[in-house]
Formats: structure tokens, sequence, C-alpha cells
């Protein structure tokens, strides 16, 4: 048994094809819009999340700039004001063009259960212990509970014990000796995980637009969220802070909870 700790990983995000993107602005006149983003910095000065937030909001009214829609006699230069309205007036359609790909690395199949709740604006790929045999058991414990002596000691043992007996059922089914078949080894494997422990980390691949993520942070760093879930999603969090600011940034952190300013976005 080893001790381990949940692991966020953002492995993938919005990339935008910022020539396309100009040729259809040139054909609606919008072109003010995409000069305001520094095109002689692409690599490190754009922020593709927000700015296809924005391009889907504004494309929804036309709002490249005063005078072509009719309707709009003046626009938000500012992105992070106009993105700050778009979430104050609950324009939540726009954050679902946006989304990002985490590895949920050293997670509990606890966790992992209550996760795969969130199905809508989801994608979800997860370790199958059907194929990957377990050689040990690693898993995570609160540090309330590695306070408790008696209660890690037991812990400890029981695990041993649990480990021993995988490792017992390889041997027992043969399952590494010469000319062993892969559907046998499935088998025999997907018999072995009902052994396993439902708190044993596991890792899957986890994909979620921004609408989603903002539902997803404030109910599981609520206070009543098991308290797993509600340490990932802390560094989820904090991983969105970083990578989209303005879509992120009206959150309050209190002790643990993300509260954010604009809900039901």
């Amino acid at each position: 048994m080893k001790s381990v700790e949940p692991e966020v990983h953002v492995i993938a995000r919005p990339q935008l094809d910022y020539d396309e993107i100009a040729r259809y602005l040139a054909d609606v006149g919008g072109n003010s819009w995409l000069e305001r983003l520094d095109r002689g910095d692409l690599d490190s000065a754009l922020n593709d999340p927000q700015n296809l937030a924005e391009f889907a909001g504004r494309l929804c009214y036309r709002s490249w700039e005063p005078g072509l829609n009719p309707n709009v006699t003046r626009v938000r230069t500012d992105q992070d004001q106009y993105l700050g309205n778009l979430l104050a007036s609950m324009h939540g359609s726009v954050l679902e063009h946006v989304s990002f790909s985490f590895v949920l690395h050293k997670v509990s199949r606890v966790l992992t259960h209550e996760l795969i709740r969130h199905r809508p604006g989801t994608a979800i790929s997860q370790e199958s212990l059907r194929f990957v045999r377990l050689d040990d058991l690693p898993f995570w414990f609160p540090e309330w509970a590695k306070d408790d002596p008696e209660l890690m000691k037991r812990a400890t043992e029981m695990l041993d014990q649990m480990e021993r007996f995988q490792l017992w059922m390889a041997e027992h089914f043969g399952l590494d000796e010469e000319g062993v078949k892969f559907a046998e080894k499935k088998h025999r494997t997907s018999f072995m995980r009902r052994f396993a422990p439902e708190g044993v980390a596991t890792g899957l691949v986890w994909t979620a637009n921004v609408r989603t993520l903002r539902h997803t942070l404030e109910a599981r760093t609520a206070p009543g969220a098991e308290e797993e879930i509600r340490l990932l999603f802390g560094k989820i969090g904090e991983a969105m802070r970083e990578e989209a600011p303005a879509l992120f940034g009206d959150y309050e952190v209190e002790d643990g909870a993300w509260v954010p300013k604009w809900r039901k976005v």
C-alpha cells in the first residue's frame, strides 16, 4: 500500500485558427475586433479559451463593432468587462464551446462514481480494472485519518493483506505463464478487481466545457461535498483561474468552497 494525493493535469485546451476567423470577419465586417487582439504575439499574448467565448458571444449579436447590427450602437472593447457582462447576463451557452481536458490522477473510485453524475458537457475515459491488473493498492487518506495512529495501523494491515491476495490470485491463475491468451487474462483480471476496495486510486481523462466546470466547481467544493472531491476540484479551480481568469475570476474561496459571484450561468 502506498499513500497518494490526487493530482490534476490540464492536457488540452481550445486552440483557435485566427486565419479562418479573419476570413469570416472580413465577410461580416468585424475586422476591428481581431485587430484588438495583438496578432504580433499570438503564442503568449492571446488567451484562446477567453477569445473563443468572446467570439461566440459577439457572433450571437453581430457586435464586433458598432453599426454592423443597427440595434447595437456601442460595444465593450475590454475583454474582461465583456466576459464579466456575459456571466452577469447568464449567457451560458457560449461557454459550452470552451472545453478543457484533464488527467485526474490518483483519485479513488469513490470520487469517480460521484464525478460521472455530471454527464452534460463532459467526456470520460477511465482506467479499466478489467484490463489493468492491480499489484499494489494506492490509497488517499485525509489528514484527520493520518493523525489517527490506530486507524492507520489497521488500514495499512488490511490493505497489505488485500495486495497480497491480488498477487496470490495472479500466481494462482498463472497469468504470467507463457502462452496465456489476453482474453483469459482479461477474464481473470475482471474477477480480481472485485477484491479491491472502492477507495483504490485510479485515473481518468475528463473533458468538460466551461459551463459545466463552473457548475461542478461550485457544487463539488461546497461544504457538504465529499472531502476528496472537494480537494480535487479546489485544484481544478486553481488551474482554471490560471487558464481563463476572466471566466473564473468572479469566485471567492471561503474555507475551500468556491462561491461564484454569478451563479447558474
